[in-house]
């Protein structure tokens, strides 16, 4: 098993893996830039280092660098950064380091995109219709020419990385220079490559995602389905397991359709494979996530399983210890991602000093973040600050306990989405469970992000505090210490 390992990441992810690592004994090495340096992983960290600034992340040789001299023997990317860059894989595996999550060769299978599709449609597996090509800065006649020969509407995506940055839906050709346009710059920004795709629409569609475990000994399970089809900018924003669209026939085709498609990469450790599902109930295989995702923690709720752990396991060579009938999948989880960024605002980021936190709790309520009272949000990285993931017997006991997770919350010095999430967990397309990707496009789009109700009820109690203050503001009484125990007893001594 490693002894040392850096985790080349920050946010609630760094503070995720640190955490398994404690339970393992894996001591643990964490990096940071300047206006990071009072977030939670660097304070949970065993040791950290500073990087020269944000683009750091994003530097193999300065990670590397870093890794050597602290003697590491292995190197967790969390998701994004460098978590699916198969270059990076091969310059750790070259400076002797191990890299926790898939080997290089998958990594760059699963990250053509173009590569990826027409693979898994040879093996007879339905896939997105998609073009057959990439297309560069140069290349917008023929991006035209294939969007005409595709037809509309589509969506251009980009040919590097992943959680929707590079991406964008075209619903008619009179929108396609602009749209094609801002992708480009996002993914050039983001990964450093703007070539672009382009697929077929699925409209409307819902994003099934299904969690893979493999190790390297040819032992192959999945730990059930996901269903993320609330999102926003193409980034979803509630996730839930398992998903309502699926029969329990189709359920099981989807699943065992998830298997295929891992074999055919070979692939090893812990990923997910992505779907969309339709209004027929069919489903297209989309693409493979070659990393832990954000939302595996609701498949650690239903499962009872910690992926991290089982990462660093099955990077060290043991195997599995399980197989497929072993895994017992129970009752519900719903998450919900907590965004420095302000819906009423047309979602403009939130950086700030947060002056006050309160995080839920409870029974099965689970809170990853790395906030605390007078932490920062940078203004550097992905708004992305919490994820509040609960768990319950059953669907309507799921979103019962996730609305009272969601009121318990409390942040002071950074607007966030939090109206927003508690809207769609009131919303009777949610509660009802008849959604798709373009739900916020409809009910909850069109309602104020915070409830009339609820803003009552904080003025009330922010008047009636203020009336308590001023009426006890010249009530005398005795100081606080002379009341306590000790002062009564050794009068009463005396």
């Amino acid at each position: 098993m490693f002894r040392k390992i850096l985790i080349a990441n920050r946010g609630e992810i760094a503070v995720r893996i640190i955490r398994t690592c404690r339970e393992m004994g894996i001591r643990t090495v964490a990096v940071y830039e300047a206006s990071d340096r009072e977030s939670l992983h660097v304070r949970l960290a065993d040791e950290c280092v500073q990087l020269p600034g944000h683009a750091g992340f994003m530097e193999p040789e300065t990670l590397l660098a870093i890794a050597v001299e602290r003697g590491v023997d292995a190197l967790h990317p969390g998701y994004g950064f460098l978590a699916e860059d198969a270059n990076f894989i091969r310059a750790c595996e070259g400076a002797g380091i191990a890299f926790i999550g898939p080997p290089a060769e998958v990594v760059a299978a699963t990250s053509d995109k173009i590569g990826a599709l027409e693979k898994v449609r040879a093996a007879g597996i339905p896939t997105v219709i998609h073009s057959t090509r990439s297309f560069g800065d140069d290349e917008f006649d023929d991006l035209t020419a294939e969007a005409g020969r595709l037809g509309f509407p589509l969506v251009i995506k980009s040919c590097s990385g992943g959680r929707g940055r590079g991406e964008r839906l075209i619903a008619r050709a009179d929108q396609l220079a602009e749209v094609a346009r801002r992708a480009r710059m996002e993914a050039r920004a983001v990964y450093g490559n703007s070539r672009l795709f382009l697929e077929r629409a699925i409209l409307p569609a819902h994003q099934i995602g299904v969690q893979i475990v493999a190790d390297n000994h040819g032992n192959l399970v999945h730990l059930g389905d996901r269903e993320g089809s609330i999102i926003h900018r193409n980034q979803k924003l509630v996730e839930e397991a398992p998903s309502l669209c699926l029969s329990p026939a189709r359920r099981a085709a989807l699943l065992d359709t998830a298997l295929r498609v891992a074999r055919l990469f070979n692939y090893q450790n812990v990923g997910t494979v992505e779907f969309l599902v339709d209004e027929t109930g069919e489903f297209y295989f989309s693409e493979i996530k070659a990393r832990i995702q954000i939302e595996h923690t609701l498949t650690e709720m239903m499962t009872r399983l910690d992926l991290v752990r089982e990462q660093i396991r099955l990077e060290a060579g043991e195997p599995l210890g399980y197989s497929q009938p072993d895994i017992e999948i129970r009752g519900w989880a719903i998450t919900c991602r907590l965004q420095a960024e302000d819906p009423a605002r047309r979602y403009m980021p939130s950086p700030g000093h947060l002056r006050h936190v309160r995080l839920p709790g409870g029974p099965e309520v689970r809170v990853d973040t790395y906030l605390y009272c007078d932490s920062e949000v940078p203004a550097f990285y992905d708004p992305l600050i919490a994820k509040v993931t609960v768990w319950a017997a059953d669907r309507p006991a799921c979103i019962d306990r996730m609305r009272r997770a969601l009121e318990d919350f409390a942040i002071i010095g950074a607007p966030t989405n939090l109206p927003l999430l508690m809207s769609i967990m009131r919303s009777p397309g949610f509660v009802d469970g008849h959604y798709t990707t373009d739900f916020l496009a409809g009910e909850v789009a069109a309602k104020p992000a915070t409830d009339i109700e609820d803003v009552r009820r904080d003025l009330a109690v922010i008047a009636a505090v203020l009336y308590s203050r001023h009426h006890e503001a010249f009530v005398p009484r005795l100081p606080d210490q002379w009341a306590t125990g000790w002062h009564r007893s050794s009068r009463q001594i005396r």
